[in-house]
Formats: structure tokens, C-alpha cells, sequence
């Protein structure tokens, strides 16, 4: 059978020859006897079994997957541990008793991750999904179980387990060792552990932030949506951590998350997006951004739908607040040079309001020009007509009112880029890049009479 479809029940079902294994030594009698007392016994009798000895077994457990490499009993092995936390995930508290202090139980799982076949891939990056979400605070950086062993090797930090785990997941959604089950399984290990400083700083430094931003997208199917989900509560683990903040910010992760929220009839997807709408909304420019996505509309829509969930509907009232507040305190000029950054230009009213021109028109000379230079870019690296038109009537309205508009745009270049569109094969664009040359080479003065 194809490792890769193995299930727990058929690697549980296999008669392993423990008695061969302490022939040979590599398990001792005391572990063949705790072995006879768990395997193929109810869940209740192991469960007694584990409450009673639980340590022990856990010892037992590494040491097999640390001394024996039969394929085989590798798998059964890490079926029995992951049956075990599974069932209770409170008994990965095991792995840090004291009683194990100098043992490596991190180790053979780490190791696992790269060398095995995907089963046992899988089980092992869960393992010790589980066992690093239940560790102990770690006292100078090294986990419960960091000392030096007696074997005077150095035992497995924190830092390594991270560093490695970390690694591997961002391997699978670059590159997944299973076509559909390698990045849900890598992006259901990050939702858990990202809850970690340390995680996220390993994950931000490893570029991982990139490899979610495509998974944001509107899901229809039960498994996708529960992979959306996972995903969007990444992204809101992450927007509490500032090194991360920075990458989204220069991402699609606010457009693509929109869009989500907008679609999604999920409760669970709409509750982590919001969540992470509020927690963005006071960091650099995702304010203003939010209000130009028409996220103050999309809130408004949201609060009239039926939600059982009391965390999301305190959460869609202070994110309208917030958004209320943010479209009071941003300018109108601010929102301009917001939408002109984003290089997508629409006819929001600003654009033909003379009280806006004649009142900002002076803003533009901020940072040497950077607005009016953008604009002219667009005109260049647009291929969006409405964008086009826009970015024409706007050169036209500051040639207008700036006293020496008609200087500044020639010495910017701008007459052979707004020529070009004149033979646009959009009139929204031809209209708008006559106007523009009309007042270019007519100046304010004679060109007043012309309206758009």
C-alpha cells in the first residue's frame, strides 16, 4: 500500500515482534513488559495506563523511534503516540515531566520530518505540534528536557525544534511532499503554533508570510473552507506581530481578505477576518486602504446578517467605530494620495470637486512632487482605461490650479506619455488625455473655459 494513504487504524492493526527486539537488545525487558500491558488493549485499559506510568511509556515510545529504523515500527510507533494525544491532547504534558529531563524527546520527530515517507511525515510534524503547544515555560531558552544527557549529547533547544519545524512547514506549501494534504497539514500546524512569539519570528524570518497570501481566496467546499479558515487565523495570529505587519502591508492580504469576508457565509472565516480587520485598522496606511476597499459598507452589510457569535458582532461594532473614526480623521487629501499609491484610480467624488483642487492644490509639491510623479508613472504601467482617464483628468486639474502647473508637468516629461493616450482605444481615456494637452499647451490661463 502507498504509504502516503496509510491509515492509523491499518498501521495499528500490524502485529509487531517486540519479543525479537529485546532478543536483539534494542528494547530492554521492562519496556517488552510495559509494551504487552498497552498493545491492542482497550482505550480504557491504555488510558489507566497512562495515567499510572504515563512518563514511562512516553520514555519507551522515544527510545524505539531513537534506536529502531524498521519502517514499520517507526509508523506504529507514532500511530500509538498519536492515538494517545489525539484522544487527549492534555498528555503532551508527558514529554516535559522532569522524570525525562535528559532525554531528547524531540529528536526522532524532528529527524522523521525529513526522512520518512508521509505518513510518517505527518505524524510526526502533529507530534510535536502537539508537544510544543504543551511545553512548560523554558527557562534561558532551552526546553524542559535541555540539559546535557549522559550520553554528552547536547540535547535539542527550543530554538532547534522551531527552526527545523518551521522549516519543513514552509517546504510544504512551497513544495508539498503530498499533492493534497501537504499544505492543509502545514498550514493546520502553523494555526496552532503561531500563537508563539517565537514561532512567528521563525516563520517571518524563514519568508513564510508570502506562501499564505495565496490560499486567501473564497472557498466553497467543506475542506477548503476549513483550509481558509486555518489561513485566515494565521494571518490573525500574525497581525499582532509587528515584522509580519510590515510584509502584509506590501501584500494583497487586505484586498484578498475583503473579498473573503465578502463572499463567506462562514461565521467562523467572517469572525477571524474582522478580528484581524481590527486589529490592522490602527497600523500605518491599512486604515485609509480599508475605507478605499469600502470596508465600512461591507461592515454595515455584515451587522444586518443573523450572527450567533457575540465575539464577532462586538467585533463589527468597534471595527465600524474605528472606520468612522478613520474616515473623519483622514483628509481628503490624505485619501487621495492613498488611492493614487495604490495605482488603481476610480471617479471617487474628490476628482471633480473644485473646492478639493483649489484647497490641496499645494500638496502635491510634498516630497519633491512624489503625487504628480506617481500619476504620471500610472500613465505608463497602467493598463486599467478607468486608471488612464483618471490620471489624465487629474494632470489637467493641477496644470489648472497649481500657478506653475504647465512648467512642472513639461519638466516631468508628462506631454509625450498623455499624447500617446490620445490614440487610446478607450474614449473615457482619449477624452481625458485631450483635456490634459488641451490645458498643457494652452496654460491655466486660456484653458479655464475648458470642463471635463
Amino acid at each position: 500500500m502507498d504509504q502516503a494513504e496509510l491509515t492509523i487504524d491499518q498501521v495499528l492493526k500490524r502485529d509487531i515482534p517486540w519479543e525479537a527486539y529485546m532478543t536483539t537488545k534494542l528494547i530492554s525487558g521492562t519496556g517488552l513488559q510495559l509494551l504487552r500491558r498497552y498493545d491492542k488493549k482497550s482505550e480504557s485499559a491504555r488510558a489507566q495506563l497512562l495515567d499510572e506510568d504515563g512518563p514511562a511509556y512516553v520514555h519507551l515510545f522515544v527510545s524505539i523511534l531513537r534506536d529502531i529504523f524498521k519502517e514499520e515500527t517507526v509508523e506504529y510507533v507514532l500511530a500509538l503516540i498519536y492515538e494517545m494525544l489525539s484522544a487527549n491532547p492534555k498528555r503532551a504534558r508527558l514529554f516535559h515531566d522532569k522524570s525525562l529531563e535528559n532525554e531528547d524527546t524531540y529528536e526522532p520527530f524532528l529527524r522523521l520530518l525529513w526522512k520518512g515517507n508521509w505518513f510518517v511525515q505527518e505524524k510526526s510534524c502533529q507530534i510535536l505540534a502537539w508537544i510544543i503547544s504543551a511545553r512548560p515555560k523554558a527557562e534561558n531558552g532551552v526546553i524542559a528536557n535541555g540539559e546535557t544527557s549522559d550520553s554528552k549529547k547536547s540535547i535539542t533547544t527550543i530554538n532547534d525544534v522551531l527552526k527545523g519545524l518551521v522549516e519543513w512547514l514552509c517546504v510544504q506549501l512551497r513544495q508539498p511532499s503530498h499533492p493534497t494534504r501537504g499544505v492543509p497539514i502545514a498550514i493546520s500546524c502553523l494555526a496552532s503554533l503561531l500563537k508563539e512569539h517565537v514561532v512567528r519570528s521563525s516563520f517571518v524570518q524563514a519568508d513564510g508570510v508570502k506562501l499564505l497570501v495565496p490560499l486567501i481566496s473564497p472557498a466553497s467546499t467543506q475542506q477548503s473552507i476549513q483550509l481558509l479558515y486555518e489561513t485566515c487565523l494565521c494571518i490573525w495570529l500574525l497581525s499582532y506581530y509587528e515584522p509580519a505587519i510590515e510584509f502584509l502591508a506590501t501584500s494583497r492580504t487586505l484586498q484578498r481578505l475583503t473579498e473573503v469576508v465578502k463572499s463567506s457565509t462562514k461565521e467562523k472565516v467572517v469572525r477571524v477576518v474582522i478580528l484581524t480587520f481590527r486589529n490592522l485598522l490602527p497600523k500605518g496606511t491599512f486604515g485609509a486602504q480599508m475605507v478605499d476597499l469600502g470596508l465600512p459598507h461591507i461592515v454595515a452589510s455584515l451587522k444586518t446578517q443573523a450572527w450567533s457569535d457575540e465575539d464577532l458582532l462586538e467585533a463589527l461594532n468597534q471595527l465600524e467605530e474605528g472606520l468612522k473614526d478613520k474616515i473623519r480623521k483622514l483628509s481628503s487629501f490624505d485619501k487621495y494620495k492613498q488611492e493614487v499609491l495604490l495605482g488603481h484610480l476610480d471617479w471617487t467624488p474628490m476628482h471633480k470637486d473644485l473646492a478639493f483642487w483649489r484647497e490641496n492644490i499645494m500638496g502635491f509639491e510634498e516630497n519633491d512632487f512624489q503625487i504628480l510623479r506617481v500619476l504620471i508613472t500610472i500613465l505608463d504601467s497602467s493598463s486599467d482605461p478607468r486608471s488612464l482617464a483618471v490620471a489624465c483628468y487629474d494632470l489637467s486639474q493641477f496644470i489648472q490650479y497649481h500657478p506653475a502647473g504647465r512648467v512642472i508637468v513639461n519638466d516631468l516629461k508628462a506631454k509625450e506619455r498623455v499624447m500617446k493616450l490620445m490614440n487610446h482605444e478607450n474614449s473615457e481615456v482619449t477624452k481625458n488625455a485631450l483635456l490634459c494637452i488641451q490645458r498643457l499647451l494652452l496654460g491655466a490661463k486660456y484653458a479655464s473655459f475648458l470642463q471635463a
